[in-house]
């Protein structure tokens, strides 16, 4: 048998064989690339299956391709764990496709009596029926095992670090639309179509009464300044719509106001002495700010540098103020928040029922010896604003609120 039929036998079948291929369609010397397919056919002492020496297994520069795809697997499964922090502080996580939510509610006590029984309380506050999208995002990574035979390990890693900086992506921008989008939604939901609903945004839903505080539907908290640049008025203003509705300290729920640096800029400057409601009290490791002379710090002093994560320059009354250039410019985002995952948060994050189906998964390639090649990235989810009057947006402009370009499909 000659070299040639001896390197090609049990590739290719007999009758397939030519003593001399066609013009463009030569054969490829698969060994000298590292990789044999699992062919049956030849004689017993070359035939067969392919053993593991025939396979490809290592970059060309080295690494083992099987190392390789059980440290993907774990880093996948970090990305799951170590959310962006914004996406942690704006949402919950929910696998129902609807719920149905309580708005805060109150009891008052009564004038005991000699013999009578008090009355016993029950959550009288309205419960809100809600719904969440939910669709299916994949990643395609086109690992071929031509590629792999040649790309040195630095550019599978890059490969595998782009998908990750675009699940990143993908959630944080749909969370944000979630908060920032006035406009309801639909999601079909076992054949039916449920609302998904934004913040408060004049659909004609009348809010629950808390205390003395009545609305009607045309309520929103979606909120133009007025101005084209921030004042302290437009901070009381974001406040007073959490805060009657019983999103406030008192309830054991945190204001945090998300800002664009520009607006930051502008807040640091708030004073009581120019007629400011509150004074803006800088943050822990702050640069030094003079406030006034022989001014002493009352109540609750500075701030941390940090919430959860993110930055916070200080705080204005009750708010707590954190700076970020995610934030749209001239937006701003009031949120009354119990921290990271807390039912309080606005958004809810639905993933799948079925807890394998959770995440962003990396699914390997139908070849089991290769799980890289046409392996893909997969994730299931979808967003409902939770509490509807837990935040509330402002668009600073003399127009009406429009919707960020920024975010959103």
């Amino acid at each position: 048998m000659s070299t040639n039929k001896q390197l090609f036998h049990g590739v290719l079948p007999a009758s397939a064989r030519a003593t001399k291929a066609k013009r463009g369609m030569e054969l490829v010397n698969l060994k000298s690339l590292g990789i044999v397919p699992g062919i049956f056919g030849g004689a017993a002492n070359t035939g067969g299956f392919n053993t593991s020496g025939d396979l490809l297994t290592q970059t060309i520069d080295g690494f083992d391709l099987n190392k390789i795809w059980d440290e993907y697997q774990r880093a996948t499964a970090e990305q799951n764990a170590v959310r962006q922090t914004l996406v942690d502080f704006l949402t919950f996580p929910v696998t129902a496709p609807m719920e149905r939510v309580p708005q805060i509610a109150t009891a008052d006590f009564e004038e005991a009596s000699e013999f009578g029984e008090p009355r016993g309380i029950r959550p009288t506050g309205q419960f809100f029926n809600l719904g969440y999208d939910f669709k299916w995002y994949d990643l395609a990574a086109r690992f071929t095992w031509k590629f792999l035979a040649e790309a040195p390990r630095s550019q599978v890693d890059a490969i595998n670090a782009m998908a990750l900086e675009a699940d990143n992506r993908l959630i944080f921008n749909k969370v944000m639309d979630a908060l920032f989008n006035p406009v309801n939604r639909t999601a079909t939901i076992e054949g039916q179509d449920v609302s998904v609903y934004s913040l408060y945004n004049n659909d004609g839903t009348v809010p629950p009464t808390y205390k003395s505080n009545t609305f009607a539907g045309t309520h929103t908290h979606y909120l133009a300044s007025g101005a084209a640049s921030v004042v302290s008025g437009d901070l009381d203003d974001m406040y007073e719509h959490l805060r009657h509705h019983g999103y406030s300290i008192e309830n054991g729920v945190q204001i945090m106001l998300l800002v664009h640096p520009t607006e930051g800029k502008l807040i640091r400057k708030f004073r009581v002495a120019d007629g400011d409601t509150w004074d803006f009290i800088p943050a822990q490791g702050q640069p030094t700010q003079i406030l006034d002379p022989g001014t002493v710090l009352l109540g609750g002093g500075q701030a941390a540098s940090q919430f959860a994560g993110l930055n916070v320059i200080g705080t204005y009354g009750p708010m707590t103020i954190i700076e970020d250039d995610f934030v749209p410019l001239h937006y701003m985002a009031a949120i009354g928040t119990g921290g990271k995952a807390n039912l309080n948060n606005p958004v809810g994050l639905r993933e799948h029922a079925n807890p394998s189906l959770r995440g962003l998964r990396l699914v390997k390639g139908p070849n089991a010896d290769y799980p890289l090649v046409d392996s893909f990235y997969n994730r299931g989810f979808g967003t409902g604003v939770r509490q509807r009057g837990g935040s509330v947006v402002m668009q600073v402009t003399s127009g009406s609120y429009a919707k960020p370009s920024t975010y959103g499909a």
